[in-house]
């Protein structure tokens, strides 16, 4: 699909279909006014006939208006005439994009953005537009022997601006949004396939991919020699069970002038598939645990969407690959292994391995003298039954950092509420035998692992998303959902702004 932006008034120039909003109480947009003023009062007529109410995400199709060249005009209910909510102008980009699908237009301009959001500006409107337009006609059928296609997929969308002084930065919106939707597609793609496909080495092969979009990203691939040489026994540990050999990944973007300015570090937890080791989970639903590797899946992604975007900046993104599985290799509740760092864990539950794994990488980041650190990872359960499917969580040994990432997640739609990390819940982690436990009861779940980590984080500025209720749905719906793509790359366009 081909996005464009314009400017002006509505005219009488043909296109396959134009977008336009409708308030309740049939009070017609700006845009609307002057279609209706074109077709010589036909849209008031249909709304005083009560064909269409406005109420949100409402939407009416109409064909050949007299006096209009234009074959189509989309009526798209906005709801009370006022300013709506990020997520209600979402419901009416997916509302117009529903409606065109079925309708087949090829050719399509929307007037939408005149639509008021809360706090929000024109060229944010075009970018949460082509990101929702993106996810909402995103498919996953690469493993289907017979494939849908739309008959007639739009080809052209037109953004039509008011005035021909937001078109510049509207148009920056639109690279923007565009390279955030397909660092999502990526991370939707690699989380959506099955782990007999997906496995760590696989991730690397993603990884390496990227060499060939920019000059300026390197990749170098870790495999089980390369970990135990780094004493990273913690890692190792988690996938001692498994046929699939464990393999870290580290994609080094260096885009910022000074190629020796600090970088940026963001971990993503690629458990390719997590069967909870000899702590086995339950079977039911066990096959969505291929989304445990959705931490790494975002990192990827959003080191493709800092590709496309060319930000000057440095950034090292890490797929932490392993796979967690039962096997009389495999490590036990009751072990204590020595981390990368020196600090001893004693395993309590296998199934608690994400942090096993990100301790030790938390540690290996230390060598590149990091500005900040953000791990993701789909960590915890208890992370859903705190906040639902809604936001991700994020706690932080940095305040700062914590704020920017609650902004980045306003700024994206990708939201995360922040939770404490106090220094009361180390004790829930205390062991007799070791350093700490990997595990610390059922009691603020998501809090403790973070804790847990915390304590290989103190050497720098850290903070920790736990995605484990917003990187997938489940359900007749079931898939990767591309998040936390926009809040990390939200958070990069941000550090990359303030460096200008």
């Amino acid at each position: 699909m081909d996005f464009s932006i314009q400017s002006g008034q509505p005219d009488q120039h043909t296109y396959g279909c134009l977008v336009v909003g409708v308030y309740e109480a049939a009070v017609l947009t700006p845009s609307a006014k002057i279609i209706d003023q074109l077709s010589e009062g036909y849209l008031s007529q249909l709304l005083q006939q009560g064909d269409m109410r406005g109420k949100l995400g409402q939407v009416l199709m109409l064909h050949r208006l007299p006096k209009l060249k234009s074959e189509r005009v989309l009526l798209v209910g906005c709801g009370p005439e006022k300013p709506i909510t990020m997520q209600q102008y979402q419901t009416l980009i997916g509302s117009m994009l529903a409606a065109l699908n079925q309708a087949g237009a090829a050719e399509v301009k929307t007037f939408l953005t005149e639509i008021a959001v809360q706090n929000r500006d024109h060229d944010w409107k075009v970018r949460l537009s082509v990101e929702t337009i993106h996810r909402n006609l995103y498919v996953f059928d690469q493993l289907k022997s017979e494939k849908e296609t739309l008959s007639r997929p739009i080809r052209q969308f037109v953004f039509q601006m008011e005035k021909s002084d937001d078109t510049k930065l509207a148009k920056q919106a639109l690279i923007a949004g565009s390279a955030i939707a397909k660092g999502m597609n990526l991370c939707r793609d690699v989380a959506n396939l099955p782990a007999n496909i997906c496995n760590p080495a696989y991730l690397g092969e993603q990884a390496l991919a990227l060499v060939d979009l920019s000059d300026k990203v390197d990749v170098q691939l870790f495999n089980e020699q390369a970990l135990q040489d780094l004493k990273m026994q913690s890692y190792l540990a988690v996938g001692q069970g498994s046929e699939n050999e464990s393999v870290m990944s580290v994609i080094e973007y260096k885009g910022a002038q000074n190629k020796q300015d600090k970088p940026i570090v963001l971990i993503g937890k690629g458990i390719t598939f997590d069967s909870g080791g000899i702590s086995l989970k339950p079977g039911a639903g066990m096959d969505e645990m291929k989304y445990d590797m959705g931490g790494a899946a975002g990192v990827l992604g959003t080191m493709r969407a800092l590709i496309d975007l060319d930000l000057p900046i440095n950034v090292i993104g890490i797929l932490a690959g392993c796979e967690n599985m039962p096997d009389g290799s495999s490590y036990r509740p009751g072990d204590v292994i020595t981390t990368m760092s020196g600090q001893t864990v004693e395993v309590l539950n296998t199934d608690a391995e994400g942090r096993m794994v990100l301790c030790d990488v938390l540690t290996f980041v230390e060598r590149y003298n990091p500005d900040v650190v953000i791990d993701t990872a789909t960590l915890t359960g208890a992370c859903i039954i705190a906040l639902g499917h809604h936001a991700c969580a994020l706690m932080s040994n940095h305040e700062p950092l914590a704020q920017d990432l609650l902004r980045a997640g306003q700024d994206s739609g990708d939201r995360a509420w922040q939770l404490p990390l106090w220094e009361d819940y180390q004790e829930q982690i205390r062991s007799p035998f070791a350093d700490m436990a990997n595990i610390g009861g059922k009691a603020a779940g998501s809090i403790t692992a973070a804790a847990f980590l915390s304590r290989f984080a103190k050497p720098y500025q850290w903070a920790h998303l736990d995605v484990a209720g917003t990187a997938w749905v489940s359900g007749a719906k079931k898939g990767a959902t591309g998040r936390p793509v926009p809040i990390l790359t939200q958070y990069l366009i941000t550090r990359a702004n303030a460096c200008n």
